[in-house]
């Protein structure tokens, strides 16, 4: 991963492009499959613009989220972890690094997903095509500088980092939980008391990135 400043760039489209001509490079130098980060602060639109991005690529590209990594709510109950939901230390970091590598190198085709509305990780959530050369990974700690998550770094061809204002992702965190059905007060209880900690960490720690897009 580069440690230049970022490249701006100015849509999903223009991002997809960029991949599709990196990944043309790669192919050339007979490499393992391109693994391609897409970070930023919860509720900044990863996961809308992975999901773009994955669309334009077409075939050749496989989404797969961070959050089927998720430690179960009984064991965040069990460590006192369970109102930090969505905090670094709430994911199984070791088993995310393990995918990594197993689909890097074509150990492994399954991935574990998430159900939002029942709150729980589906072991088998998805599948790599075996022609799937672009891996798209997704997710608030990919590019996280922190003990642990900093090492992910590593396993990066290339990176997009989504750029949003810290009043915007309030504004968006509040309503997502609106979306849930809370009453306002609560909504914004539970944007203010840990969406946004995590959201100020992630933005606080964040490592460099290939790519970067502001204020979508």
């Amino acid at each position: 991963m580069t440690l230049q400043p970022s490249i701006v760039m100015n849509s999903a489209e223009d991002v997809s492009t960029a991949i599709a001509t990196f990944a043309a490079q790669q192919e050339k130098a007979q490499r393992h499959r391109v693994l391609i980060a897409v970070a930023g602060a919860p509720g900044s639109g990863k996961s809308t613009i992975a999901a773009a991005i994955a669309e334009m690529l077409g075939s050749r590209c496989c989404l797969i989220p961070m959050d089927g990594f998720h430690l179960d709510n009984s064991v965040l109950e069990e460590r006192g972890l369970l109102p930090k939901k969505g905090a670094p230390e709430t994911f199984d970091l070791e088993g995310f690094n393990q995918l990594i590598l197993d689909l890097k190198h074509r150990r492994a085709n399954i991935f574990p997903g998430f159900d939002r509305a029942a709150d729980c990780v589906i072991e088998h959530g998805g599948i790599v095509p075996a022609d799937a050369d672009i891996l798209l990974f997704e997710g608030n700690y990919l590019l996280f500088d922190e003990l642990g998550w900093s090492d992910l770094s590593q396993h990066w061809d290339a990176s997009l980092w989504l750029e949003v204002t810290e009043g915007e992702l309030e504004k968006r965190l509040i309503q997502r939980w609106l979306d849930h059905g809370l009453p306002e007060d609560q909504a914004r209880l539970r944007a203010r008391g840990n969406d946004l900690v995590n959201a100020k960490r992630v933005i606080d720690r964040a490592l460099p990135s290939t790519w970067r897009i502001s204020n979508m």
